[in-house]
Order: structure tokens, then sequence, then C-alpha cells
């Protein structure tokens, strides 16, 4: 008999489902109240903008090496366990950064350890928590359900940046620390509840080494996936310089300071929220050739600050951005959900997340020397540029352009040298779609 939560949840909405938005709602509440935090608390200590960059650098870099192989563990082990294990990593590192910040003892390599061991905690969760959530559900409505928790997920990260920010100024970075340790605690015990019954157990033998390459060739041998893993890297570098290091520079020479560039990214996190909300009645049915038309407008921003834009119309182009983002962001994640073996989509999204972040780091270190070789205007049209020949060139792979979406889920590891448009058809198909 189910009960009265089960009752009036839809049919896709699941218990691990349940749990897993609750949780992500909790832990990107705290995470980035904390993000705010963690600079101001290291100004606060003395600091300049070039030790926040150190502090934000410690983070990145464990999260660029530890992904591959937290994506391996997290296919050998209970995936609830590597998350609750993560969390908890999480929650000791931030609570121990929040009790030196509030004792006013915090020091410049105390707070980078800090983050680096935060940094290593994301590493080993992220890709733990992205095989969870494409193993929670199942059918058709997968692509709805994925947008449900990408926008919970965004609405939280909006509240969380607000609520954080807000925090800070009112009580102090320390506290919006300890918060986010309280919130990674309340999000492991979620976690802990995960079902993990219908997950098979992996089959003794291999190693980590053989774990990889058996990633590496579930990659390797689908040419959309390392297709659009490759356009990310580079598409999320230079977006990602263009954001962090000429966006605050723009705002600050020509739009009036740093009020608006937070409004106009508030704006893209809003198209986020929007983008979602319209794939949960959206399905395209050639969902990675209309996802992969949607990254075209992540050269928008950086055009607009080329101009420079006005305030206004920066504003629209990222609120259109945000939304264009969140219809890939869907349309990808049901590609994966469709395409890959359930026992292998940890290291698959572990090889995804590692292609988005690696070149990030390297890119922001060359946006300062690019900006007084070329020029600033001449450097984010440049950004801009990048972005739209990788697309362009993404849509010259057949099964980018071919890969349609399905109501049957794929459940066997398939050949790699199979094109994804020929691995299953739907019942009823005459021939190919």
């Amino acid at each position: 008999m189910p009960t009265l939560s089960e009752r009036r949840r839809p049919a896709w909405a699941g218990r691990n489902y349940t749990l897993l938005t609750a949780a992500a709602v909790v832990t990107n509440l705290g995470s980035h109240g904390a993000l705010i935090a963690s600079a101001f608390a290291v100004l606060g200590a003395g600091g300049d903008g070039g030790d926040v960059g150190l502090v934000a650098a410690a983070r990145t870099l464990p999260l660029v090496l530890f992904l591959l192989i937290g994506g391996a563990v997290a296919d050998r082990l209970p995936r609830h366990r590597v998350m609750v294990a993560a969390n908890a990593l999480n929650c000791v590192s931030q609570g121990v950064f929040a009790v030196l910040v509030l004792a006013g003892e915090a020091r410049l390599w105390q707070m980078m350890l800090l983050s680096a061991l935060g940094g290593t905690g994301q590493a080993f969760f992220n890709p733990a928590a992205e095989g969870m959530l494409l193993s929670s559900v199942d059918g058709e409505q997968a692509g709805r359900a994925f947008a449900v928790f990408r926008m919970a997920m965004h609405g939280a990260t909006l509240g969380g940046a607000a609520l954080g920010g807000a925090m800070v100024a009112a009580i102090g970075p320390g506290w919006v620390l300890a918060a986010d340790a309280v919130a990674f605690a309340l999000a492991a015990a979620l976690r802990a509840f995960l079902d993990v019954k219908h997950i098979p157990p992996r089959a003794p033998g291999g190693g980590m080494l053989a774990d990889l390459k058996e990633g590496w060739r579930e990659v390797i041998g689908r040419p959309w996936l390392w297709g659009i893993v490759i356009q990310f890297s580079l598409a999320n570098a230079v977006v990602g310089a263009a954001d962090a290091v000429y966006g605050p520079l723009v705002a600050r020479d020509h739009l009036g300071g740093a009020a608006p560039w937070g409004v106009a990214l508030a704006f893209f996190g809003g198209g986020t929220v929007a983008g979602a909300l319209l794939m949960t009645r959206w399905q395209p049915r050639r969902l990675l050739f209309v996802g992969t038309l949607c990254v075209f407008p992540l050269a928008l921003p950086s055009a607009a600050l080329a101009v420079p834009a006005p305030v206004t119309v920066l504003c629209a182009v990222m609120f259109v951005t945000g939304v264009s983002v969140e219809v890939f962001g869907v349309s990808w994640m049901t590609a994966l959900h469709q395409e890959i073996p359930e026992e292998k989509l940890s290291r698959v999204s572990a090889y995804d997340w590692f292609g988005s972040v690696a070149l990030v780091p390297m890119a922001m270190a060359l946006a300062g020397p690019a900006e007084t070789a070329f020029g600033r205007p001449e450097a984010l049209w440049g950004c801009a540029a990048l972005v739209v020949v990788v697309t362009a060139a993404v849509l010259c792979v057949p099964d980018v352009r071919n890969l349609r979406r399905r109501t049957v889920t794929l459940t066997v590891a398939l050949p790699a040298s199979r094109d994804a448009e020929h691995h299953v058809r739907e019942p009823g198909q005459a021939g190919r779609d």
C-alpha cells in the first residue's frame, strides 16, 4: 500500500530520486553561500585578490587530479557510501575552516589546505552523485525528472548565493562556513538512506587501472560522447575565463561596478531555472542535435562584454544563455542515461567532469596575458569565436545529429564500434529513425 507522500509524488519521482533532490537542494544552499564566505574570510584575514585566487585554485586542483579515480571508485563501491564519505569530508573541512575563522586564527596555508580537502571530496562525490541520479529514474519520463532536479538545484544555487551574501554581511563569514558544514552533515544523513539494491554487484577482478581503461573505452567508442566532452573542455575554459576574469573588469570600467555584474549573473541563474522548467514540458526527439544548437548562445555573453553592451542588454543575454544551457544540460543527461550501461555511469561521468574542468585553471591563468597581448575586447571576441567554432565542429559528428530519444532504457554494454544511432530501435519501428 503506497504511503500518502508516495501517492502525491509523480510516478517517476521515486524514493531515491526524492532523497537525491532534497540533499542537492540542501548542499547547494550551503555551498554557494560558502563560496562567498570563503572569499571574505581570506580578505578578512588580511589577504588580497591574489590570495582569494590561491584558495580557489587549491580547491580546483585536487578536483581535476582525483576525478577519474573518483569515478572508478564510485562504480566499484556502493555509490551512496562514496557520496556519504565525501560529504563527511566536506563537513569536517568546512567545520574546521569555520572554527579557524571564528577564532581569528585562519592562515592562508590553512585555508588552502582545507579548500583542497573540499575539492578532493567533490572529486569523489560528483561522479558518484551523477551515476546515482542517472540510475534513479527510468522510462520515457527520465528527461522530465532530470529537468526538475536541475530546476531545484539551480533554485537552491540562487537562494544560497543571496542568503550567503546577506549572512556574510550580517553575522560574518565564519558562521556561514559553519552553516555549510551543517548542510553537508544533513545531506550525508539523507544520502545514507539511498537504496542501492537495484544496482547489481560488480563482478570481482581487475583493478583501478583496468576500471579506468574500461571507462575510457566506453567514452572513446562513442563519437557523440567524446566529441561533446572535447567541445566543453574548450568552451567551459573560455567562458569561465570571460565570466571570472573579464566580466568583473568590464563591469568596473563600463557598467558601474560589481552590483550590475551581480544582477547579470542573477539573470543567468534565473535563465537556468526557466530552462529547466521548459524541459519539464519539452522532450526534443533529436536530443543531442537540439542540445548542441543551444550551446551557440554561450558565445553571447563574451560578445556582449566585448562591445560592451548596456546592462539591460547584458542581462537579457545572460537570461537567454541560462535557458539555452539548461536545454543542453537536460538533453545531455538524458543521452547518458539512455546510452551508457548502468555499471559504467560514474566512470563515464568522471571523464565528462574531467573534460569540463581540466582546462579552466589554465584559461583563467592565461586571461591576463591574453588581455595584455591582444586587448580585452579582442580577447573576449576570441572567446566567443572559439565557442562558435567548436560547437559547429561537433555538429559535424553524425551521431550528434542523429541520436534519437528512446523510451527503452539501455541496460547492457554495447560494442564500442557501433554507432549510437544503431544501438536500439524503439518497439514497432520498421527501420532506422
